[in-house]
């Protein structure tokens, strides 16, 4: 029973939870435990360190004892004081065993401190990688922040209007561009462009046997050049002058 209310509890506010979470703030926060984590290693890693050195320091005094009482037992043998030596020899074997029991600390100590320290180096691997992890993790949720910005930009358009406008607008001007050259080709359709061009053709000829007859009639010849071009395809025989005819029946009769 009590484990089915607190699964029942759990399920209450686990999702309530989960909802509140930020996992760009769970992330920086990660990063900070994890910086904070490495002064409290280095502190007990000192702690380590310093016991190892205290037991160093009293196993170099309990050496430094037993060669003192060693001296002092050899002392009191040349004296012939057996009974000093005894009791000399007797502090020299307490001196022995305490140092002993030092030698097994120091090197459980020592071996702690190693320890420490390979487990230091692996944390501080891990926490290298796992900062690195947050981090690029970060920079991806500013790209996705910065990514929904411009969805959010381009829907708006949509939503907004703005894209319709906009295509509605160049349809318009399309249409009315297609409308104002239609104008312009039932405009030039409704002209007789051919009959414009005859008459243009007409009125050309007319004034170039004008101008033939004025120089019959003043005399002037016409150049090679002019001579050498072929007649106009509507050109009409001019009546030969009075004087011409006259001419003409003065040299019959002769004849």
């Amino acid at each position: 029973m009590w484990k089915r209310f607190t699964r029942l509890i759990k399920s209450m506010f686990g999702g309530a939870v989960s909802a509140m979470e930020d996992p760009r703030l769970i992330l920086e926060q990660n990063i900070r435990e994890l910086n904070d984590q490495v002064p409290k290693m280095n502190e007990n890693i000192a702690t380590v360190k310093a016991n190892a050195m205290l037991l160093q320091k009293e196993h170099r005094k309990y050496t430094a004892e037993q060669q003192a009482l060693t001296n002092k037992i050899k002392a009191a043998i040349n004296a012939g004081r057996d009974d000093i030596a005894q009791r000399y020899a007797v502090q020299l074997q307490s001196t022995k065993e305490a140092q002993a029991r030092t030698g097994e600390q120091l090197e459980f100590a020592e071996q702690a401190y190693e320890k420490s320290l390979q487990v230091k180096k692996a944390f501080m691997r891990e926490r290298e990688k796992k900062i690195s992890e947050a981090k690029e993790a970060l920079r991806t949720h500013e790209r996705a922040k910065w990514q929904a910005k411009i969805a959010d930009t381009l829907e708006q358009f949509e939503v907004a209007g703005v894209d319709q406008t906009h295509s509605e607008m160049i349809r318009r001007v399309n249409e009315q561009s297609a409308k104002n050259e239609a104008r312009m080709e039932m405009a030039l359709d409704s002209v007789d462009t051919e009959a414009m061009q005859i008459e243009e053709d007409a009125q050309e000829l007319q004034g170039a046997e004008l101008v033939k007859q004025f120089k019959l009639e003043m005399g002037v010849s016409e150049s090679p050049a002019r001579e050498s071009a072929p007649a106009p395809a509507l050109q009409i025989p001019d009546e030969p002058a009075p004087a011409e005819r006259t001419a003409g029946r003065d040299r019959t009769r002769t004849e």
